[in-house]
């Protein structure tokens, strides 16, 4: 099937696919659920290439591999488990059986406490050693900081809770500026690891609990623990009730829907974060009932697949039209990058095609002064994935948002049509002629033909934002089993850990024999300059 479709793709590369975008078109070439709209109509894929992907779903068997997920079999094969994120935003649905137990009670069980926990906090039952609870720091990192830190910004609208803040680095700097901006003693602490191990959240944990132990007298008693190691909770003051654990067929980068969302629901209350996991729950029946051709995530992955495996684009750039999704680039870039950055198959052998793109991109209308000259005149195609929403949130200030949709409309427009010589020309023929005139207007062309999908909703509420995580996590899915690779273990991050714990007594003062000759005159630099 990659035969056909790379002989399909070369049989129709050349042509200017702005040709095939009518009204049809639009209507054809698009996917609904609900309010949210995902056109792929400026795309190179026609209905013959439409046809040819759809069958490499069937031939990969998502459709099973789909079922099997749902239905908590264990499709993370080298761990040896379940993907069950979704079991987290299953409100409405009826069991999920894990090795024979349904685990739903479980999860309805930790979603109750922690909106018990999280109304406390707000209402100023639950309190620092100085009064009402005014800042929430959550410390975590990867998956336990991306997500949450992603969504508490997304709906930075509904707040009206404490102030929350994030700390992910292990660079001291991090944790520095953001406890320089708290009370101590007006302060809850989160700290997110499920082992309580990882190395630079519990070393943040550790100096947050000293810089709170300064002011205070029990700096324990204004920390929560977003961990399954209760022994190791224990050890650290935290008492049980204020440890919310969550099992090992969660995944970090999957993890937001559950305890490491704690953060998100004492901003914005756990009505607001009840709708989120609806949305996501929205998104997740529409992908197991949908058919392909109108199934948002499968059309997703697979303009994904023909832009990247099919294509040659190695990267695609997300680019929000909403200033509150700022962080939702980085939050795809771990999401899509972690998951599907494998070079080999779920047999151990070496991909037969490219793996994952790189995921990248920034807010517009912030972007079309950076980098969006690269992606409209640069040499290499960069597909684009704009995300708009009909209405912002700040009403005396429409027609400023009416500029925004412009700019986006107009963004994905001309990526398409771009502009030919004989128009570069006439845009600077008042001001040149002959050899200088050529010369202006070849600095003027836009090459055009470039392809974009465009993500558009009424407006970013908790329920929209649901289903915009739950349709990148389902299209990470899809992705990944066409592939044939595994998603949801992540072995890269291991190496770099590894070496990284062995050269620190290095880094401290031991003698660096036995390392590369690079890393010990590296190491002997920075000793000279103050280590």
């Amino acid at each position: 099937m990659w035969d056909k479709l790379k002989t399909h793709h070369e049989a129709v590369k050349s042509r200017r696919f702005e040709t095939l975008v009518d009204a049809d078109r639009a209507q054809g070439f698009a996917a609904q659920t609900g309010d949210m709209r995902l056109d792929y109509s400026k795309t190179n894929i026609d209905a013959d290439g439409r046809a040819l992907l759809i069958d490499l779903l069937d031939q990969s068997g998502v459709a099973a591999k789909r079922d099997a997920m749902f239905g908590g079999a264990a499709i993370n094969e080298t761990e040896g488990r379940a993907v069950l994120h979704t079991a987290l935003r299953n409100l409405d649905g009826g069991p999920v059986m894990v090795d024979g137990q349904d685990v739903m009670p479980g999860v309805l069980d930790t979603l109750n406490r922690m909106e018990a926990f999280a109304e406390d906090v707000r209402a100023g039952v639950f309190t620092g050693q100085g009064g009402k609870i005014t800042d929430v720091i959550n410390i975590g990192i990867g998956g336990s900081d991306l997500g949450p830190a992603m969504g508490v910004l997304a709906l930075r609208p509904y707040h009206d809770g404490p102030r929350c803040h994030f700390v992910s680095n292990v660079d001291p700097a991090d944790i520095a500026d953001t406890l320089r901006a708290c009370d101590p003693a007006t302060t809850l602490v989160i700290v997110a690891s499920k082992t309580f191990t990882t190395i630079e959240t519990m070393t943040n944990a550790r100096t947050a609990k000293a810089w709170m132990g300064e002011a205070v007298a029990d700096p324990a008693a204004q920390f929560a623990a977003l961990s399954t190691a209760e022994d190791k909770t224990s050890d650290f003051g935290i008492p049980a009730t204020r440890v919310f654990g969550f099992e090992d067929w969660v995944g970090g980068r999957y993890s937001m829907w559950g305890p490491i969302g704690l953060s998100m629901m004492i901003a914005i209350g756990a009505d607001g974060f009840r709708a989120f996991l609806r949305g996501g729950q929205d998104m997740d029946r529409h992908f197991q009932a949908a058919d392909w051709a109108d199934n948002m995530p499968a059309m997703l992955a697979l303009v994904g697949i023909w832009h990247n495996q099919i294509c040659g684009y190695a990267t695609r750039a997300v680019l929000p039209y909403d200033n509150n999704l700022s962080r939702l680039p980085a939050y795809l870039q771990q999401l899509e990058m972690e998951s599907n950055g494998k070079g080999v198959s779920m047999d151990g052998a070496e991909l037969s095609v490219n793996s994952g793109p790189v995921v990248w991109g920034e807010p517009g209308t912030n972007g079309q002064h950076a980098f969006y000259q690269l992606i409209h005149q640069g040499t290499r195609v960069i597909p684009c994935e704009f995300l708009v929403a009909a209405r912002g949130h700040e009403d005396d200030l429409h027609h400023q948002h009416q500029l925004l949709v412009a700019n986006c409309l107009a963004q994905s427009e001309a990526l398409m049509k771009g502009r030919d010589l004989d128009e570069a020309r006439s845009k600077v023929a008042d001001k040149f002629e002959g050899d200088e005139l050529e010369r202006q207007a070849h600095h003027r062309v836009f090459k055009g033909n470039r392809p974009s999908t465009t993500l558009a909703y009424p407006t970013l509420d908790p329920f929209t934002l649901g289903q915009i995580i739950a349709l990148y996590e389902h299209r990470v899915f899809v992705e990944g089993v066409v592939l044939g690779i595994n998603s949801y273990d992540q072995w890269g991050v291991e190496l770099g850990k590894e070496l990284a714990t062995a050269l620190q007594p290095i880094v401290e003062g031991a003698d660096a024999a036995g390392k590369d000759g690079s890393t010990a005159g590296l190491v002997s630099f920075l000793h000279s300059h103050g280590l």
